[in-house]
């Protein structure tokens, strides 16, 4: 997940930037489930996610082609390697160790109320003020939460999955600002890599000090490991660029909110996992508390757009 300063191209084809971002929500809403599997075939969450930035920042050094466009500031790396190795490391684990206790569906849209939590941010801090439009943002949210905790499924809204999972939108919240300030001047498929090579590290170390770290014992595990690679990290990023360019940060915005539809969609029909009325109503009502946010801030934000790699 990261912060991305972008301008609109208008000269391009809409529709086509319009199919790369669904392309792009659906790459970043299918983590959680793959996830999921890998986890259920005896692999850590630690090591999965090792091995899927290993591979990733493979892929990424193919694409980069040059090795000369690496070469930047010593400072500019260590600042990227440090955010990615601590600030993304932690917003993955802890988005991702939810699952033990929640589904992927009430996950992706408990998550998915961090921009609210990056409003109130704003304002406790006085870099925003408190608009209407934001108030209003904040209570749909908050009524989201708790259409969604009030929902009888027990066994999918676990309290401490719950919990987590508000822990990893507001530990997003404050990763964003640094993302948006360190990738400043960089090109932005430099700047993913060097934060994918600080997550890689960090993963290999929790791997290694739990005695955690193996090779995937089989193809079906090297496969969903390459999804997680290819498909949930470098096309969703690589799509996501692509849409944006065209799209604009709005629009982008908008048409991303499939995304936690998507994973709960995948989350019933793959894991078989129960999807109730409330939590969808629930997921809605989060929805659009972000649509707002999104169309209120449209002037004062400008260029930024969030873009996630877990």
């Amino acid at each position: 997940m990261f912060y991305i300063t972008l301008v609109t191209s208008p000269g391009k084809s809409t529709g086509w930037a319009s199919l790369m971002v669904v392309v792009s929500a659906i790459s970043f809403g299918s983590l959680s489930t793959v996830t999921v599997i890998v986890t259920r075939e005896g692999m850590s969450l630690a090591t999965a996610m090792f091995w899927r930035y290993l591979v990733a920042i493979v892929i990424l050094s193919v694409l980069v082609r040059n090795p000369a466009r690496l070469r930047i500031a010593h400072s500019r790396i260590l600042r990227l390697v440090i955010i990615g190795g601590v600030g993304q490391a932690l917003v993955t684990y802890t988005s991702l160790y939810a699952l033990r206790y929640i589904a992927v569906g009430p996950l992706a849209f408990l998550f998915y109320t961090y921009p609210a939590w990056i409003a109130v941010i704003a304002v406790i801090r006085r870099t925003e003020r408190i608009t209407r439009i934001r108030v209003a943002a904040l209570t749909l949210a908050l009524a989201g939460l708790a259409v969604m905790l009030g929902t009888p499924s027990a066994d999918s809204l676990n309290p401490a999955g719950v919990a987590i999972a508000l822990c990893a939108a507001l530990l997003y919240s404050v990763y964003l600002p640094a993302i948006e300030s360190a990738q400043k001047g960089v090109d932005p498929l430099v700047s993913t890599f060097y934060l994918v090579a600080g997550v890689t590290g960090s993963f290999f170390i929790l791997s290694a000090l739990s005695r955690q770290l193996i090779l995937p014992a089989t193809l079906s595990l090297w496969g969903y490991i390459a999804i997680l690679a290819l498909v949930c990290t470098v096309i969703a990023f690589r799509a996501l660029i692509g849409g944006l360019r065209v799209l604009g940060p709005v629009r982008t915005s908008i048409i991303s909110t499939i995304e936690p539809f998507h994973t709960t969609l995948l989350g019933v029909l793959m894991l078989h996992q129960h999807l109730t009325g409330g939590m969808l109503l629930g997921g809605v009502l989060i929805s659009a508390a972000v649509l707002l946010l999104q169309w209120h801030g449209r002037q004062q934000i400008g260029g930024l757009v969030t873009a996630e790699i877990s």
